[in-house]
């Protein structure tokens, strides 16, 4: 136990680098609810500009998705959520916009980054959260 807090003290034991987390929200702006099973895809552009799918998920009841794997896995890069709007709120809907796709940067490796999607019938907005 003593060389373990020895080394921890002089730094010779590595730890791992921090990674960003990422999470998203569904507020349903008509209803006054979060966006439930809505499902979303996250990815990552790679260097040849192509997109990797890096995760993926379904709204909770509150309309959330609260991360997409492990807490802080994702490095800087460019990311790409895609919500599947036609599985909202039923399959019976016909939404204007059958897809929404929000393109953001991840600049720091140690944040958090909540990208939420505000939906009306005709409309969407974003922003960055906490």
């Amino acid at each position: 136990m003593k060389t373990i807090a020895l080394a921890l003290l002089l730094g010779t034991i590595a730890t791992p680098a921090a990674a960003a987390d990422i999470s998203t929200h569904v507020l349903d702006l008509a209803r006054g609810v979060g966006g439930k099973a809505v499902p979303v895809t996250l990815s990552k552009r790679t260097n040849d500009g192509r997109w990797q799918k890096v995760g993926s998920a379904s709204t909770d009841a509150d309309g959330r998705v609260r991360s997409f794997g492990d807490s802080g896995m994702f490095d800087t890069g460019i990311y790409r959520l895609q919500f599947d709007m036609s599985a909202y709120p039923n399959a019976s809907t016909m939404p204007f916009f059958p897809e929404i796709t929000l393109t953001f940067r991840v600049t720091d490796k140690s944040g958090h980054y909540h990208v939420p999607v505000v939906v009306s019938p005709y409309g969407y907005s974003t922003y960055r959260g906490n």
